[in-house]
Formats: C-alpha cells, structure tokens, sequence
C-alpha cells in the first residue's frame, strides 16, 4: 500500500478516533441499523475518552452513510471534531463495527481491509469491437468505449466482391479493430494506473487483443474463463484480482527473505523484531514495512513523540534523544506512522500462509531497508 495518503493525518497531534464500520448488510431497515451503529460507536469513543466534539463527529459521518452506503464498509479517522480522513474498504470488517481512541489513527486493519485493492479494467471484446470497464472494490464504472471499423465484418450478398476478397476484407478490418483496442487498452490503463486489464470474449478475439498490448502490460493481462452476461463472469474477475494480491504479497516476502541474507561485511537489507525496526524507522531506512496480522509485536508498546521519527522502544530512550512529550502507543500504529512520513509502503502478508514461520518476519512485524 502507498502511504501517501495517509499524511493528512499525520500532520496533527492526538489523539484520534478510527472507527471501522460495517456496511455489508443491505436491507430495507439499512438506515436504522445505521443509526443504531452511528449512536453505538458514539457511546464507544466516549466511554474511552474521546471528546463531545469528535464522538457527534463520527456519528454523524456514519449516519450520513445511509445516502450512498458502501457495499462492505468504510473506516473514518477523527480529531477535534472533525472527520479527516474516510477511505472505503474493499473488504467487511471481521467481527463487525469498531472503534478506538488512542494517541495514533488505528491504521494496521486498514492494510487488509482496503490496502491490496487492485485496480481492473475489464475489456468485453467482440468484433464490433470493444467496451471497457473499471473495477475496484467497492464500486465499477464505465471506462470507455472502441467502435468497430465501419464495414462488414460479416458475409454480405454483395455479388460484387469474389469469396476471397470478403474474407481479406474481413480479416484485414478485424486486425484493425484488434489494434484499435489494444491501443485504446493501453491509454485507458495509463490514465486509470490500473493493475489488470481482463479480456472478456471469444479466445481467438482475446487472443488478437492480447498479443498487440505493449510488452509492458503482458504480465497485467488475464483472461476471463466465462463471457459477458454470465453469471459466472463476477466471480471470475474476482479470482483473478485475489491472485494478483497473492502474487504481489509473495513478491513483497519474496524481497524480504532475499534482504535478510547477509552481505559480504555482514550486514542485511531487513530488520525485524522491535528494536531493530524502531532503529531503522528512526533513520528513515524504511522502504517496505510488513505486517502479519496476527504476529504478537504488533500490539506492543512503544513510546512516541510529536514527530514520526520519534519513536522509542522506552520511554527513557526518547528523553536521551531530546524529546520532553511522550505518549504510549501500538508498535504497529507507530511504525505505519514512521513508514508513511518516510514515504515507505506497507505490505499485510495476510492473502499468504507461510510454510513455516521463518518465511514471515519474526513477530508479525519486518521490514526492507533502502540500505543496508
């Protein structure tokens, strides 16, 4: 996950609410059951500590779900009476709504519940050419359009033309269109900085579109299994969005076990465990962070101060370093906090299971250094 959006939040003092609501329920009653969130997630920041002010906040930001609720769920972080920051999530909250009032935004849920969501353009190809379509959690939309080269592209009974000279005609308007699509395929993947194009349609049709997409784009397309007006058609763009993020997760560990071997003066490309990753965060020298959500460092205490870079695995530790304000905070929070400023990403390996626990970072918690 890209981090830079994040940084409106790291630009003030705590503490914070971070509410995770559950929108995945979608019946006549939707609005009341809203409601009753809205008042129930109220009563939750207030009874932790949170201020008049930002509790009707965050109320009111829930009940105003009810105009447009999102199909699985929205996260909303809040201070000082306002919401700043409202992200939807690409997947339901596990266990429902929640929220927490604490020094930091609650940010380590959001990395799986909307940090790998890859952005798809389906293409439905046919020889009348093509339309395209974006996908991401939790919506789609309409993303262009290719119209055929205007002549047939059928037999016709014109006695004017010999058999073979239609069938030329033909093939030379349908690598036309081919072109025409991959063309208009790859702008549209440029604009929407997608991460897939899935090819919907005939195998040969698909196949011709595939093959004239720049070398660049190869290993972004995927084929649809079933056509367009299947049912079926969903659960195949969903498969193929799912193995994408394994892939790109796989990659991320991938990179990390391959930093962790030391180089000729003993030195390595990863840290892990708590102390070596509060060092690294503290000089910047975090490229990637990764979180395994069920590893146990993830909610242990750190100290922090005002500044991102401020961060101690004691609270003496950051007085040594000049900073008179300190705050108990989640090692996780504190280190995406670090990671962000440092314009570093952020990686949840939950789509894998390891083999063993050696192929994850010791803890739940790792990361790749931009130096060794």
């Amino acid at each position: 996950m890209d981090l830079a959006f994040l940084h409106p939040l790291y630009e003030h003092p705590g503490p914070w609410a971070s509410v995770y609501v559950d929108t995945s329920r979608h019946a006549e009653d939707t609005p009341h059951e809203l409601r009753l969130t809205a008042q129930a997630m109220a009563r939750e920041l207030s009874g932790q500590g949170a201020d008049e002010a930002t509790s009707r906040a965050v109320e009111s930001a829930i009940e105003d779900l009810r105009h447009s609720p999102d199909p699985h769920g929205r996260a909303l972080f809040a201070r000082a009476g306002k919401v700043v920051l409202d992200p939807c999530l690409a997947r339901r909250p596990p266990g429902g709504s929640r929220a927490v009032w604490a020094p930091l935004p609650r940010m380590a849920p959001l990395l799986d519940l909307a940090g790998e969501d890859p952005v798809a353009i389906v293409a439905y190809v046919d020889r009348r050419g093509a339309d395209f379509e974006l996908r991401r959690a939790p919506a789609r939309q309409r993303a262009g359009a290719v119209v055929r080269q205007q002549w047939p592209l059928r037999r016709t009974s014109s006695l004017d033309w010999s058999e073979r000279h239609f069938q030329l005609k033909v093939e030379n308007a349908w690598e036309h269109n081919a072109a025409e699509i991959a063309d208009a395929l790859s702008v549209s993947q440029d604009e929407a900085a997608a991460d897939l194009l899935v090819l919907v349609g005939d195998e040969r049709e698909r196949r011709e579109v595939r093959g004239r997409l720049p070398k660049r784009l190869q290993d972004r397309v995927a084929e649809a299994a079933h056509g367009a007006g299947s049912r079926l058609l969903d659960e195949d763009v969903e498969r193929i969005r799912a193995a994408h993020v394994r892939r790109r997760v796989e990659a991320g560990l991938d990179r990390f076990r391959a930093a962790r071997a030391p180089d000729a003066e003993g030195r390595t490309g990863a840290a892990e465990g708590l102390p070596a990753l509060v060092a690294a965060a503290r000089e910047h020298r975090i490229e990637e962070l990764l979180v395994r959500p069920e590893g146990p460092d993830l909610h242990r205490e750190v100290w922090i101060g005002e500044d991102p870079d401020q961060l101690a695995v004691r609270r003496t530790e950051l007085r040594i370093l000049g900073e008179q304000h300190s705050w108990a905070a989640r090692a996780d929070d504190a280190l995406i906090r670090s990671a962000a400023a440092a314009d570093a990403t952020a990686l949840s390996t939950a789509p894998v299971t390891a083999a063993t626990e050696e192929d994850v970072p010791a803890g739940g918690l790792g990361a790749v250094l931009r130096w060794r």
